[in-house]
């Protein structure tokens, strides 16, 4: 709480900028959908720091929320590692993934992830990307990555694989354009989860929580899966029936790991 007490200054300084008459901020630019809670900032902001503390991001990759009042904008922070990101840093865009107010910022050069699954998929509301080092071998081999425990219970739904060539030919691996991002939302259909090869992954949920959640719990669950393989012998993977009771269940509880997460992801102010 001491944290978002010392930053309000700067959630009111981003509710005056994002309530800006349409154009002011640079001409030709899309219109604001209007100032949110803060408290959906300051979520956006946790979810950041969360996902660097459990080990889902490094310096690398992002976390997005759509804007509550007009499903055609979203959230997402300037080009910045996730464990330094603060309510300052957050941008408006819309889903074509231009920015309402730049400002001279620096974007994301994968933005383009999170307005075309916006587009794709309505009744998602955040959208987490991860280079997720244990989930990245599942994307380059043939064993599939399957749940075989019960918090990991939505990978029952099944986890397609997005291979960039498909669509880009020899690319960089990077989704830097609208057609790519349609692409990949194309291969994550109605999913949770998606692998892109040789990439990372893509998961998604329809709260802030939800998708934390699963970003961790498909990290983790890619853990415990490489050291039951290397056991040897047959694994008890969870059946569809099992993962979507599990899932159910789970998605009752998913305050309790959410402001545990926080708590200690936001007790370290950040530069």
């Amino acid at each position: 709480m001491a944290y978002f007490l010392h930053r309000a200054p700067s959630l009111l300084l981003y509710a005056t900028r994002a309530s800006m008459a349409p154009g002011s901020p640079a001409l030709g630019a899309p219109a604001s959908a209007g100032p949110v809670d803060p408290a959906l900032i300051e979520d956006l902001v946790a979810a950041n720091r969360i996902l660097a503390d459990q080990g889902v991001v490094d310096g690398y990759g992002h976390v997005s929320v759509r804007h509550p009042k007009n499903p055609e904008r979203y959230f997402l922070s300037r080009s910045l590692a996730p464990e330094l990101v603060t309510a300052a840093d957050i941008m408006e865009y819309d889903l074509d993934s231009n920015p309402v107010d730049r400002r001279g910022r620096t974007m994301y050069l994968e933005r383009f992830i999170h307005g075309e699954i916006y587009k794709a998929r309505p009744e998602i509301n955040a959208i987490v990307h991860s280079h997720s080092p244990a989930v990245v071998p599942f994307g380059v081999s043939n064993v599939p990555l399957r749940p075989l425990y019960h918090m990991s219970g939505f990978l029952s739904e099944g986890v397609p694989l997005f291979e960039i060539r498909d669509a880009g030919g020899m690319t960089d691996l990077l989704v830097r354009n609208p057609e790519l991002g349609r692409a990949l939302a194309q291969s994550l259909a109605d999913k949770p989860v998606a692998l892109m090869r040789g990439h990372g992954n893509v998961v998604v949920g329809s709260t802030i929580p939800l998708a934390v959640y699963r970003a961790v719990y498909t990290e983790v669950n890619a853990r415990l899966q490489v050291q039951a393989i290397m056991l040897g012998g047959s694994i008890t993977y969870l059946e569809p029936e099992e993962g979507r009771l599990a899932a159910a269940n789970i998605a009752a509880t998913i305050g309790r790991p959410w402001e545990l997460w926080k708590r200690k992801a936001l007790a370290r102010e950040k530069p």
